[in-house]
């Protein structure tokens, strides 16, 4: 996967800000013009925008793809789908987690789709007499939420309920980023499981409503499945959760987030001394230090201490000693033109070098989709082409 240069702007604002990240909004809609060239006829994107859209900004994510023409949105929780209708987003916004019944006034004045996480939950929405737009999960073998696929009993009273709007049928295939031939059996037959339910419901006269079954993963290797929405996550940012798995990146996608700092102040180590919490970093020898002012209080793990780089000079540059709340140290003794007030990459590409979050995320013992989400409110995100 070929990364373009990041331009940094040197706009007053940014100089003064601690720790930013670039929200490349022609990258993010490039990527979602080439996700649905993945899917076959009919099928449509349904953006995946929880957790702050991946760490990216709920709104301003969400308000670049409603523009773009998405129509369909995903959220974990009733508190993001009404932050996106009161920030001014239209179309469907499908709630894929757990909102109780004593809740649902909210989902009706908002104009918001509740996920049926089993049977009970479906009857405890209908009983409140609230006409709702609801997607039942069916349980294919993921065993978190949903109606298991070999109960149609349990689904069939709940489509006909006059309150229940049913517009969704879905499940989630929780082993298709695994290339093992045991996990890819399973996922197959995930796959035949949810279908082989709406053969069912088909022979008994019941209408399918709209179907979704890929995330990330089920669009790039579980392709071709007659569904009508798909759910890109990860994916929609430019991103997988695994590094091995990044040659899958179909060319045309790129990361739509970049990570920056400056450098606050540099200092001279003498051969011996130690430097940061628990004395864990010793110089060898006379040592040049950078002191960046980002620290695992803005989402940068602190398991990343002693084992991880930044990109100051387009060169990768040692994280020196623990990552402290706020503050980290980098080696820049091989880096002679670095200086107070120096650009730090910590993810992105700066001058010819890259790093990424699938690496970060790797080197930290998690996964891209996590160290995205991390991404705290003390970091600023800025917009840009």
């Amino acid at each position: 996967m070929q990364m373009e240069r990041v331009p940094f702007p040197s706009g007053g604002a940014l100089k003064k800000a601690r720790t930013w990240a670039l929200i490349h909004t022609d990258t993010l809609r490039a990527n979602a013009a080439a996700i649905k060239e993945l899917l076959p006829g009919g099928c449509s994107v349904m953006a995946v925008v929880k957790a702050n859209a991946y760490g990216h900004g709920l709104l301003e994510v969400s308000t670049c793809l409603n523009r773009a023409g998405i129509r369909d949105f995903a959220v974990a929780t009733l508190e993001e789908g009404i932050r996106l209708r009161q920030g001014g987003v239209t179309g469907n916004i499908l709630i894929l987690g757990y909102t109780p019944a004593s809740l649902a006034g909210y989902l009706r004045e908002y104009g918001l789709t509740q996920t049926v996480a089993d049977a009970l939950h479906g009857w405890q929405l209908a009983k409140t007499g609230l006409p709702l737009d609801v997607h039942l999960k069916i349980d294919t073998g993921m065993h978190r939420l949903g109606i298991p696929a070999n109960r149609p009993e349990e689904i069939l009273p709940l489509m006909t309920i006059p309150t229940l709007r049913v517009t969704g049928l879905f499940t989630h295939l929780c082993a298709a980023d695994s290339s093992r031939p045991e996990d890819v059996a399973f996922t197959r037959r995930q796959i035949g499981d949810f279908f082989e339910l709406t053969r069912q419901l088909s022979a008994r006269g019941i209408p399918l409503p709209a179907l979704h079954v890929q995330s990330s993963y089920g669009i790039l290797r579980y392709p071709g499945l007659p569904c009508r929405f798909a759910r890109p996550g990860i994916l929609l940012y430019g991103c997988l959760s695994d590094p091995e798995t990044m040659g899958e990146i179909p060319a045309p996608i790129r990361p739509v987030l970049s990570w920056h700092s400056r450098i606050a102040l540099t200092r001279q180590i003498p051969e011996g001394d130690t430097v940061g919490y628990g004395r864990r970093w010793q110089a060898r020898g006379p040592r040049r230090l950078a002191v960046i002012p980002v620290g695992y209080g803005d989402g940068y793990p602190r398991s990343l201490s002693n084992c991880h780089e930044v990109l100051i000079c387009g060169q990768r540059a040692p994280i020196a000693g623990r990552i402290c709340m706020d503050q980290m140290m980098a080696d820049i003794t091989h880096i002679p033109q670095a200086h107070c007030g120096s650009l730090v990459t910590l993810i992105g590409e700066q001058e010819g070098g890259r790093i990424t979050a699938e690496e970060t995320a790797a080197r930290a013992g998690t996964i891209a989709n996590e160290l995205l989400c991390r991404l705290g409110d003390r970091i600023r995100r800025v917009t840009c082409p």
